[in-house]
């Protein structure tokens, strides 16, 4: 894959940041407001709509271990980290948000497709559901708990957690697609509209946080560290899980490429609806997808697939 091909493949995604951010400047908008209509009426159209449109396979047990096992080495190395630096709780909640997970969904799907066309995509579809899984429920746990305006006690985080309605759409798609339940076409089609809307929306928020960002309200030494976790140490541990699970030459090199993914945007959501140091989160998401125009068609060429 050629540069200017991955630059294409990022470029809408800057320019959506770009509206959120000229319309948070020229206009101003209540950002918080606009995060949590995002996060309560929008995400869960998308959630049903991912897990009810994706077959659940075999292909799932082995992504799903991969996946679980990349988690936790990645939240364990965060957790060491933060310990050594002394972080405070909502810091090291935002860089466990930041750093362990990726864009591997409007991101990583066409750079796989780019990559290893439409083999690879299953593979990636695939991951992209998982993600999804794993950040609506442990993502939102972290971002819960590292709340600087509420109380968080693992009690009060799971409780959060369980009246998310992403959560419930995301029962209720597996649900419905286990049971080769059809759902009609005109309550599909308005699920469809509202679910594609969806990530533009999330970007263009993350777009007015970073309009409202201030001088010295991140320290560089924290988004070295974010950076050098999702960018360097998670492909690293990638490969070195596809390596001891023993998984296949096209899924291993897919599973690391997508592990080397930025920030994803949802993180900025998630902070800024628990107040989990939005400005480190943002700022975290923007540094990671502009650094990802030059790390992404690395790794491709790493594991031979550019």
């Amino acid at each position: 894959m050629r540069l200017i091909d991955v630059i294409l493949i990022v470029l809408p995604a800057f320019i959506i940041f770009a509206i959120g951010y000229i319309g948070q400047k020229k206009i101003g908008f209540d950002r918080k407001s606009i995060s949590t209509s995002a996060l309560y009426l929008m995400y869960p159209f998308l959630a049903f709509q991912t897990f009810y449109t994706n077959d659940i396979t075999m292909d799932y047990a082995y992504i799903l271990i991969f996946c679980l096992l990349l988690m936790i080495l990645l939240i364990f190395i965060v957790t060491i980290v933060s310990k050594i630096k002394a972080l405070k709780r909502t810091k090291s909640a935002a860089m466990i948000l930041s750093s362990v997970f990726m864009n591997s969904g409007n991101y990583g799907v066409p750079i796989i497709l780019f990559a290893y066309g439409e083999e690879g995509v299953h593979y990636a579809i695939i991951m992209m559901v998982i993600q999804s899984l794993l950040m609506n429920t442990v993502g939102l746990y972290y971002a819960s708990k590292g709340s600087s305006t509420a109380t968080h006690s693992l009690k009060d985080s799971l409780l959060k957690i369980s009246r998310m309605p992403i959560n419930h759409a995301v029962l209720l798609g597996i649900i419905v697609q286990i049971t080769d339940f059809k759902v009609p076409e005109f309550v599909m089609l308005a699920v469809d509209l509202v679910a594609d809307a969806t990530i533009p929306t999330i970007m263009i928020v993350l777009g007015m946080q970073l309009a409202s960002l201030t001088r010295g309200s991140v320290k560089w030494s924290d988004l070295s560290t974010i950076f050098s976790i999702r960018m360097v140490v998670s492909p690293i541990i990638a490969l070195f899980l596809t390596i001891v699970l023993g998984l296949n030459p096209l899924l291993s090199s897919i599973l690391v490429v997508l592990s080397s993914m930025p920030t994803a945007a949802n993180t900025t959501m998630y902070s800024l609806e628990f107040n989990t140091e939005p400005q480190l989160v943002s700022y975290s998401t923007l540094l990671t997808t502009l650094a990802s125009i030059i790390t992404v068609p690395l790794v491709l060429w790493l594991v031979g697939a550019a």
